[in-house]
This record gives C-alpha cells, structure tokens and sequence, in this order.
C-alpha cells in the first residue's frame, strides 16, 4: 500500500484552488470552467436536488476534495478500517464518486476483514481491470472516466467467485436502492437505450473471446453470453461441455441501430475468429465452439448470407451456419463468464481480428 491517506480539515478556498491546480494538469491547462466547482451547485448535488446522472465530459466531473483527488488522480490509499463504507450493510449501488458511474452492488459486497470494502464482482462494465505500475498486482478503475479504486485479488477463498476487489471507500459514493435520483437515472438511461436498441446473436467459439470484442464495439449497449441451440431447457456450463444438449456457446448483442448496424456486426464477427474451422476454434474442441449466426428476421439472414458469399468468392471454405433464431431461446449463462477478460485482464487465446472485408 502507498503512503496513507491524510484525514484532516481544509479550507474550502485551498481546495478549490488546488484542485483546479490538478485538473488543469490533467486536462493540458485547459481554462474552460468546471461549473461543479461552483459552491451552491455543490451543495445541491448533496442535498439530493439532482440526478446521479452518468457523467462522460471530464469538464464536468464532480468536485473532489484533496483527500479524493490524492486516491482517485493519483492512486493513493486510505487507511485501513477508516473508510466509511467498510462496514456498510446497506442495500444499495456503490457509485464512482468523479463521475456517478456505477461500480458495485451491495449484494457483491462480503467481509473480507482486511479494513476495505470488499466485493466480488462488479456491475457490467463498470469497472477496467489494468496492470499496476508495481508491475505486477492489477489496478481497478472506473471504466468511464478512469478513476483509481484499488485492486482485485483472487484465490483467496472469501467467495465462490474467489475474487475480491479490494476498493478504497474514498473513491465511492453509496445511493440506496430506493433513491428517486437513482430511479430517475436509470429509467431515463432503460427509455435512451431502448428506443433504438436492436438484437443480434452470434457463436464463434467461447463465448468469453466472442464477447471481448463484441462489447468495445461502437453502438453496442450490451453483451450477455449464453447458449443457444440445443434441446435442454437452462443448460448449465458443465452440461454444455458434457456435449449432451447441442447448444452453441453464444453472445447476444444489444446495439443501438443509430449508431451501429446489423452489417458491420456481422463483419466483426467474421473478422474476429476463423470462421472455416468445425466444431472447434483453435485448441477448444467440441461443437459448443462452432461458428454459427442466429438470426432474427429475414433482413439480418440476408446480411448474414450476402457475406458469407462474400468470403466464399474469395475462396474461403466458410464453416458458419446461419440459423434461424426467432423461436430459439437463448439461455443467459453464467455470472463468472460474464465480461470474463473485461474482469480479469488480457485477451483471448483463440480470437485474433483479422480483416476480411474491404
């Protein structure tokens, strides 16, 4: 651990002056100025007077004391056990305090007894796993604007996922559950990202690869892996790799069509494994790998199709299957493949992008 966090009173006037001190390094001495820095909308966002909107221009990121900004900017650590979070058994989400993103949920959240809050996983995207400047352990930060949280560690017993991220409290904000600001928030964000969201289902191999590249795609809103096309009813993982029930190791892909179309998905997907391999992808073997589209009406069949010809001109012997989808159920698989190298790191050993198209 770094030097420990100094708690300790400081004037308002020296706060905000050194604060802009920091963000103006930060941002190449932009002099563009930060409307949160103003006292009286301070105060309001306390008092509860606005909603934890999600906030993406850096301009706008909240106001953060010296103590905050020595942890968050630049990657300190508070004291053991003196954070405010560290027993808190309240029912609620855990938010990015520079930019209300969401990080934790209190159901993740355990007694690890090591002076930190604790949690075994985290919500969505929320949070980027990357490599510490010590080399060797593996920092957290907010996936939205960067901020430093602490680092996660695994194998260590706590819980069944066996990972703890260990969080620094000061880094936080808890919000009930039940806060009319939450609830405004994500309603809004559900109504945003519903009206013009579309769906698309694609295999091709695991699903852990398939979903690493799906979700750092332009206009896709969501990924969730699962398995599709098989006979059983909620197969597990184990049943899957067991070659009993048929399914396909599958993500489906929520986007959001003005930003992103079914096309360039469909690219993607073809330019992201190898598509003229069977029932396996480089060392995983087993037909839960093969490459397989699942579409969901005769436009995306089209598509799908026109550059599988495409490939098949150039003279690739193109293995994919084109499905019909739309009475298929697809069967949500487990939290801990969910964003698997998104939590732990690195990249995948059997999906390489390579350019196929023009």
């Amino acid at each position: 651990m770094k030097q420990n966090i100094r708690i300790q009173s400081i004037g308002l006037v020296m706060a905000i002056g050194l604060l802009s001190v920091s963000c103006s390094q930060a941002q190449e001495n932009q002099q563009k100025s930060d409307p949160l820095l103003d006292v009286e909308n301070q105060i309001a966002l306390k008092d509860g007077e606005a909603p934890l909107a999600v906030i993406q221009n850096p301009s706008n990121y909240n106001q953060l004391s010296i103590d905050e900004a020595y942890v968050i900017v630049e990657k300190g650590t508070e004291y053991p056990n003196s954070g405010e979070y560290v027993h808190n058994k309240k029912d609620g989400l855990y938010l990015c305090k520079r930019c209300n993103a969401r990080l934790f949920d209190s159901k993740s959240k355990f007694n690890s007894g090591t002076g930190w809050p604790s949690y075994d996983d985290f919500i969505g995207d929320g949070v980027e796993v990357v490599l510490d400047s010590d080399g060797y352990r593996e920092e957290i930060v907010c996936n939205n604007c960067k901020a430093h949280l602490g680092h996660v560690f695994y194998n260590e017993g706590f819980t069944k996922k066996n990972t703890r991220h260990c969080v620094n409290s000061i880094s936080l904000n808890f919000v009930k559950r039940d806060d009319p600001r939450l609830e405004m928030t994500i309603k809004e964000d559900t109504k945003t990202d519903t009206v013009n969201m579309k769906i698309a289902i694609f295999a091709s191999g695991c699903f852990w690869g398939t979903e690493y590249f799906f979700e750092k795609a332009e206009g896709v809103i969501s990924t969730q892996v699962g398995y599709i096309g098989g006979t059983k009813d909620n197969p597990t993982y184990e049943e899957v790799c067991a070659h009993t029930t048929g399914h396909a190791e599958a993500v489906r892909v929520a986007y959001d069509d003005s930003k992103t179309d079914y096309e360039t998905l469909c690219k993607l997907f073809f330019e992201t494994h190898d598509p003229t391999q069977v029932n396996r992808q480089g060392p995983d073997i087993g037909d839960q790998y093969r490459t397989e589209i699942f579409y969901l009406d005769d436009n995306q069949k089209e598509i799908a199709e026109r550059l599988k010809n495409v490939l098949e001109a150039d003279d690739l012997d193109v293995a994919t299957k084109i499905t019909d989808a739309a009475d298929l159920p697809f069967w949500e698989g487990e939290d801990y493949h969910e964003h698997y190298y998104s939590k732990k790191g690195g990249s995948p050993y059997c999906h390489i992008y390579t350019k196929r198209f023009d």
